[in-house]
């Protein structure tokens, strides 16, 4: 599903295209993506107000009204927001389940194939509750190594599955989790709390170089994903072990092996490069 990189392509897409324009004629198509909102308050809530903002946190798209509302969007695995200028065709509104006039001809589109995405709809106080209880961004500057080591250190579980917990850090998910492990030499299935300090140093530093990377290549399309101008990735060329097992490792030619006995994601490693010892 889309992971930061995904979303901040996305975001950065369609904030110049949303921003200042004022929504008209939303049309929900389909209801079980909303949680904790009526289809009537939504459109209602959406008719007629600007657009002040829009940006991510952790892996959902964040799109601030000038009613001080903002209606938070997560795609997850075969969601799609764009901006089309020109008129929808049938095959465009297949799977179509928020509508959106822009004016001067344009429509934000959220499409939805197996409808596994959200819409929520939140107050400012709701908006704390919900930004509160995810873990800092690991892109931000004031994200130091010693919080990423304070977070990673303090459990007893894998550390693929730690790096995915979305209350430890926002936004990492099984691509970049396999991408960054392999880049930092660490075996996916140690124990958070057992990782050296120089590991959790290097882990750190890959964790941000593999984000920025993604970012950089307009994120990873394995099937689903696209851009917020529909178009693909480009990252998943530069994959070095998610989706490639049995291939050769990049670094030592090893076989690649993939397991799914730490958090039931495919987890894919070197069992040579990336160092079992305590």
């Amino acid at each position: 599903m889309p992971e930061l990189p995904e979303v901040e392509t996305i975001v950065r897409d369609l904030a110049p295209q949303l921003t200042g324009h004022t929504l008209k004629n939303p049309r929900l198509l389909k209801t079980d993506v909303l949680r904790k909102v009526s289809r009537k308050r939504l459109l209602a809530s959406l008719n007629g107000h600007r657009v002040a903002s829009v940006r991510r946190r952790a892996k959902h798209a964040v799109f601030e009204l000038d009613s001080g509302l903002r209606m938070v969007i997560q795609p997850r695995m075969t969601g799609v927001l764009t901006v089309y200028r020109r008129r929808l065709t049938q095959e465009d509104r297949k799977y179509a389940v928020l509508l959106l006039s822009l004016g001067g001809g344009a429509t934000f589109m959220y499409r939805d194939v197996r409808r596994l995405g959200t819409i929520w709809l939140l107050d400012e106080r709701q908006w704390h509750a919900y930004t509160d209880s995810i873990g800092p961004e690991p892109l931000e500057d004031d994200f130091d190594v010693q919080q990423f080591a304070k977070r990673m250190s303090g459990s007893r579980q894998a550390i693929k599955k730690v790096l995915m917990d979305q209350k430890r850090i926002a936004g990492v998910g099984n691509i970049y989790a396999n991408e960054a492990l392999f880049r930092a030499r660490v075996d996916p299935s140690r124990p958070a709390n057992r990782l050296r300090q120089d590991e959790l140093v290097r882990l750190y530093g890959e964790v941000r170089s593999v984000l920025l990377e993604a970012i950089e290549a307009n994120g990873t399309t394995i099937r689903d994903y696209r851009t917020g101008t529909d178009e693909s990735g480009s990252f998943q060329s530069l994959l070095q072990v998610y989706g490639r097992t049995g291939e050769p490792c990049v670094r030592c030619a090893t076989r690649l092996v993939t397991t799914h006995d730490i958090d039931g994601r495919a987890t894919t490693f070197c069992w040579r490069c990336q160092d079992r010892s305590d």
